[in-house]
Formats: C-alpha cells, sequence, structure tokens
C-alpha cells in the first residue's frame, strides 16, 4: 500500500516548486537550481529540498511486481520506423476469460521508472492490459537514477521515440488476449505523447492526457478518439497550450473532458514526490478508469 510522501506541496515555497519543475524539465540544470533555490528553501538547504522533492519510488509502491492477482514481463517490440525495437513492461491480470481491452502506459521524461511500473500494474488491476513501453530503450533503457535518465532523454530523437509507441500501440491492439480496443494514458511527457498519439493513430480508441502540453494544432482536425485531459492548477508551462488546444478541438467538434484539480501541482498523481495530491489524484484515476470502461469496453 502506498505510503504517502511526509512532505506535501503546501510545505515548499512557490517559487521553489516553479525552479524544481524548470529543473526536472530540463530547463535549468542541477547547479542553477541550486544556485536560486536557497532564498526560496526554508527549513530545506537548496541540497535538501531537491533531494525531498526528488521521486521515492520504495515508499510509494502500491502493487509489488510479484504480486498473485497479475503476470508481468518484460517484452521487446519490433519497431521498424523507430529505432528498431522498443523494451517494455507488459502486466495483465490472471485467469483473463474471454478479450480484455488494453492500456499504452507513457511514462514521464525520465523512461520506464518504478513508479511507471506500478502505474501500469494498478492499470491491469482494473482489468485491462498494460503495456508500457520505455522510450529510453535505444541508451540501455532506464538507468535507475533519476538526473541520469533526465540526461539521456535529452539524447533521444523524439519522432523516432513517436514511432516505438506508435509500434507499441499497433503491437498492444493485435494481442491475442486484446479485444482489439486500446486506449493511451500518459503523464507530464507521456501527456504530450498521449494528445500527439490521439492525432496520430485513428484507431485509438480512448486518451487520457495527465498535465501534457498540447499537440501541433494543425493536427487538431484528425483525432479520432475522445480525450479525457486532466490539469494542475498550479502549471503555468502546461496550461498555457491549452486555451488554443481547446479551441482547436471545439473547431474541430471534438469529443473531450477536461478538468483542472484545485491547489495542484504538475505531477500531482506521481505518489513518490510532495507534490502529490492524494485527494485530486484518488478522483482524477477513477475519472480516467471510468472513462476507459465506458470507451475500450465496447465494440464500436
Amino acid at each position: 500500500m502506498s505510503n504517502p510522501p511526509k512532505h506535501t506541496a503546501s510545505d515548499f515555497h512557490p517559487e521553489a516548486l516553479r525552479l524544481f519543475d524548470q529543473f526536472v524539465h530540463g530547463d535549468i540544470d542541477r547547479r542553477t537550481f541550486i544556485s536560486k533555490a536557497g532564498r526560496f528553501a526554508g527549513a530545506f538547504t537548496a541540497v535538501g529540498l531537491l533531494e525531498t522533492l526528488t521521486p521515492k519510488f520504495a515508499y510509494a509502491q502500491r502493487i509489488a511486481g510479484n504480486d498473485g492477482r497479475i503476470q508481468a514481463q518484460y517484452v521487446e517490440v519490433e519497431s521498424p520506423k523507430g529505432y528498431g525495437k522498443v523494451r517494455g513492461y507488459l502486466v495483465k491480470p490472471v485467469n483473463i476469460t474471454g478479450k480484455l481491452p488494453a492500456v499504452l502506459v507513457i511514462h514521464e521524461n525520465r523512461g520506464l521508472n518504478p513508479h511507471i511500473e506500478d502505474i501500469a500494474r494498478r492499470v491491469a488491476l482494473e482489468n485491462f492490459i498494460a503495456f508500457a513501453p520505455d522510450a529510453l530503450t535505444p541508451l540501455g533503457g532506464y538507468p535507475g537514477d533519476e538526473d541520469a535518465a533526465r540526461e539521456l532523454f535529452k539524447k533521444l530523437d523524439q519522432p523516432k521515440t513517436q514511432e516505438d509507441f506508435v509500434a507499441a500501440f499497433h503491437w498492444l491492439a493485435q494481442l491475442p488476449e486484446s479485444n482489439g480496443r486500446v486506449g493511451a494514458i500518459g503523464f507530464c511527457y507521456g501527456g504530450s505523447l498521449s494528445n500527439l498519439l490521439a492525432t496520430r493513430l485513428p484507431t485509438l480508441a480512448a486518451a487520457v492526457p495527465f498535465y501534457g502540453s498540447a499537440p501541433p494544432l494543425e493536427a487538431v482536425p484528425a483525432i479520432k478518439s475522445p480525450l479525457l485531459i486532466h490539469f494542475a492548477e498550479q502549471d503555468e508551462r502546461v496550461n498555457a497550450s491549452w486555451p488554443p488546444y481547446e479551441q482547436a478541438l471545439k473547431s474541430a467538434g471534438k469529443a473531450y473532458q477536461a478538468y483542472q484539480y484545485a491547489g495542484t501541482q504538475h505531477g500531482f498523481n506521481n505518489d513518490t514526490t510532495p507534490r502529490y495530491d492524494e485527494a485530486a489524484a484518488t478522483l482524477a484515476w477513477q475519472r480516467s478508469i471510468d472513462f476507459f470502461n465506458q470507451h475500450l469496453r465496447t465494440s464500436a
């Protein structure tokens, strides 16, 4: 069972959280964060602040990898238009009867870390087949360290990475246990990629981006899947892309629902960090599962 972080977002100066967001997304480096965060660190040192905000995977795992209710394994998927192969984490409920819908789980900008594997297990326990590819596969995969993962991520050829996720989607739809209907859920980078895949995949059955930036607006008319879009209230970087995106969705007559969660920070669903907001995350997760149940368990 998950243990919430000892600290919450309210324990930190808003500017410290903004600086951390810039650091996480590669806009500033570690040295710059340490230099600028000192005056907003409060009871922490700048180094202590960074350590406190960094994910603690062991404390937040909800579903163990060897949980008897699931079967989990790593698999490689062919991606001829991408890097060649993409490795991912495939999780299914045990004792599958009939065919199940599937969900592509898309990580943040650090690759397939333990938190995203745990998210895939949570999805599987909702009676879906879950597959979480690792964008860092061509660079050796998630390195076990968040800072190193972030640096590796900058080296990816993003068009090739996107093709890896397109290949993963098609592979997932064709699994023998799958009913052929696949949704996508993504967080931060994964939220942005969920938005983008909705413009690329006519057979995507549902997309659920968490605090992800908008896709190219000229591609919005190509969207076929319904969208359930989650935003944090205190997330200026991502939220700036929403008004024109929403207008494009309206103009093109696309089906979407959008929610902004009061008082939350970017990353509020990630229960390995103090930015986690339990109430908002619980509500957003239930909305997401309900959305997938609505759109992935039907035949049309």
